[in-house]
C-alpha cells in the first residue's frame, strides 16, 4: 500500500512539475508571440480598450487619432488627411498588425505598452485614471507636406524633403497613396477587401516609395562622382575633362552620345563646371572610368550607398528603415562608365538623393534623418526629444563649396526659371532610362545656396520627359513653399 501512494506521490508531483513548467513557458516564454497573434482576440481588446496615442505634425496638426466608440473595440482610429500622410504614419488594423510608418515604429508608445511610461502608469494606480498612449510628435511641415503631395497628383514617385543642418525631415510623400482609414475600421469584411484592394492596385500605393524603393538615380548621380573627383584634390570645378559628342564604352561598341549638344564640350574638352550643368554623359562616364571603381565607390559608400538607413528607431519595436542605395564596385570599365551616370546597377532611394544634397548644403557634414521629433506622455509632458546625430563627414568643408558652385552654375545655366525672387537654387537633374522603356525624372537640391534652410529630393516614374521638365516644377513648388514660410 505503502509503495502505491509513494508511486501516486511521485505521479503527482510530476503532473506539478510540468504544470508549473507549462504556465511558466506560456507566460513568460510564449507571451509575446502569443499577444500578438492575430486569433487573440482578448489581446485585440486589450490593445483597442486603451486609447492609442495620437501622432502629430511638426506644428501640434493631429494627423492620428483614436476616437471613442460604442463598440467592443472602445476607441477608433482616424487619420486626418490620410492619404497626404500615410507613408508617415502607417496603419493601425485589428487584423493587420502594424507593420509600417509610425505606428510601427512606436507601436510600444502609442498602445501605452512602452517602459518609458512607467511613471503616468504609476500616478494612474492612485488617481483611477485610465492608461493611455503617448503621443508622437513627428518633424514634417503640413503646408511642405500638402504642397509635395498636391504637386505628385497623376504622378507615381516620392518627394523628400529636409532641413539640412538637423536631418529632421520636413515631407516624406509618396504617391500613388491609400486611405489609412479604410484599413483602421472595426468591420474585418471591409477591411479585409480594403487591404486585398489595395495590394492589387497598380503602383503599389502602401509601399513608401521615399524609403522602400529604389530607382536609378540618372545624372543626379553625379554630384557623387563630382565629389569624388573634387575630394581626391586632381580636379577643381575649372578642370578641363574629356567628353565629345561620343564615347565608346571601354571594351564594347557601345555608344554613349549626351542629351544637349553644350554637353560635347569643344574639342573633346570640357570644364567639370560645364559638364555638371550640362549634364554630359560622355564626360562623366569617362571621369568615372578616370578615378576608378575604388574612388568613386568609396565616395558613394561615405555618402550612404550600401547601407540601410534608419528613418525612425522605435528602440522596443520595429524601426522604419530605408532600403539601401546601391552601387557595385567590383565591376568592368563599361560597367562603371554607366554606372557613373546613374545607370546599369546604380539605384538610389530619394531618401538617399535628399541626403546627398543636404550634405552638401551642410558643408560636407551628413546627418541622420530624423522623423520623430519627441515624444509626450498622456500629459502632454515632453518625455523625450530626438537629439540631432552626424552619420558621417563624407567629403570637406572646401569639397561641398565646390559642389554648391557646380549645383548653382547648373541652375544658373541650364535651368534659370528654377530660381524665384531672390533665392538662387543648387540642383541638379536626372533622367534615367529604367529598363521599362520609360523615364524616371529626377532633381535633387537645395535652398537659398547661400544659406541653405532645406534640401530635397523628387523623382518620377514612368514618364515621358526629362527630370527638368518633370520633377523640376514639382521642386520648386515645395521649395517655394518652404522659403515663405
Amino acid at each position: 500500500m505503502n509503495k502505491s501512494l509513494r508511486h501516486l506521490f511521485y505521479v503527482i508531483v510530476v503532473l506539478f512539475v510540468l504544470l508549473g513548467l507549462s504556465s511558466s513557458m506560456i507566460q513568460a516564454v510564449f507571451a509575446t508571440k502569443l499577444d500578438a497573434d492575430p486569433r487573440n482576440s482578448r489581446s485585440l481588446y486589450a490593445q483597442f480598450s486603451v486609447p492609442r496615442g495620437s501622432i502629430l505634425a511638426s506644428d501640434g496638426t493631429v494627423i492620428a487619432r483614436s476616437d471613442a466608440v460604442n463598440d467592443p473595440f472602445s476607441y477608433q482610429r482616424v487619420y486626418t488627411n490620410g492619404a497626404v500622410y500615410a507613408p508617415v504614419t502607417g496603419f493601425y488594423s485589428i487584423t493587420v498588425n502594424a507593420d509600417r510608418g509610425i505606428e510601427s515604429s512606436r507601436n510600444s508608445l502609442l498602445s501605452g505598452q512602452s517602459n518609458m511610461l512607467w511613471w503616468s502608469k504609476a500616478k494612474n494606480l492612485f488617481t483611477g485614471q485610465e492608461n493611455a498612449g503617448a503621443t508622437i510628435r513627428t518633424t514634417i511641415s503640413p503646408a511642405l507636406q500638402q504642397t509635395a503631395y498636391d504637386a505628385m497628383q497623376g504622378y507615381e514617385g516620392a518627394v523628400v524633403a529636409m532641413d539640412p543642418k538637423t536631418g529632421k525631415i520636413l515631407a516624406m510623400v509618396s504617391t500613388p497613396s491609400y486611405d489609412p482609414n479604410l484599413l483602421a475600421s472595426h468591420d474585418t469584411t471591409a477591411v479585409n477587401t480594403a487591404y486585398q484592394s489595395l495590394v492589387a492596385q497598380s503602383g503599389n500605393p502602401m509601399l513608401n516609395k521615399a524609403v522602400s524603393e529604389t530607382y536609378p538615380p540618372g545624372s543626379t548621380f553625379k554630384i557623387v562622382v563630382s565629389a569624388a573627383a573634387l575630394e581626391s584634390g586632381q580636379y577643381t570645378v575649372d578642370s578641363q575633362i574629356p567628353a565629345g559628342a561620343s564615347y565608346t564604352l571601354p571594351g564594347t561598341d557601345t555608344q554613349l552620345t549626351n542629351a544637349q549638344s553644350p554637353g560635347n564640350g569643344t574639342n573633346g574638352q570640357i570644364s567639370l563646371s560645364d559638364a555638371f550643368a550640362y549634364s554630359s554623359n560622355t564626360a562623366f562616364a569617362q571621369l568615372g572610368v578616370s578615378l576608378g571603381a575604388d574612388k568613386v565607390g568609396s565616395m558613394a559608400q561615405a555618402l550612404g550607398y550600401g547601407t540601410s538607413v534608419t528613418v525612425d528607431d522605435g528602440s522596443d519595436d520595429t524601426p522604419m528603415k530605408a532600403v539601401a542605395s546601391q552601387f557595385p564596385t567590383d565591376v568592368t570599365d563599361d560597367k562603371l562608365a554607366l554606372q557613373s551616370i546613374g545607370q546599369g546597377d546604380t539605384t538610389s532611394t530619394a531618401l538617399q538623393a535628399c541626403m546627398i544634397s543636404a550634405t552638401v548644403a551642410n558643408g560636407g557634414v551628413e546627418r541622420q534623418p530624423i522623423l520623430v521629433d519627441s515624444v509626450l506622455g498622456p500629459d502632454l509632458t515632453t518625455i523625450s526629444s530626438t537629439k540631432v546625430t552626424t552619420l558621417n563627414t563624407p567629403f570637406s568643408q572646401s569639397t561641398a563649396q565646390g559642389l554648391t558652385q557646380l549645383m548653382t552654375g547648373m541652375v544658373t545655366k541650364d535651368f534659370p526659371s528654377l530660381n524665384f525672387g531672390n533665392v538662387q537654387v543648387a540642383a541638379k537633374t536626372g533622367t534615367a532610362q529604367n529598363g521599362e522603356g520609360k523615364i524616371d525624372a529626377w532633381i535633387t537640391g537645395f535652398a537659398p545656396a547661400d544659406d541653405p534652410q532645406i534640401a530635397i529630393a523628387v523623382v518620377v516614374h514612368n514618364v515621358d520627359d526629362y527630370g527638368l521638365k518633370i520633377a523640376g516644377p514639382i521642386m520648386k513648388a515645395v521649395l517655394q513653399e518652404a522659403i515663405s514660410q
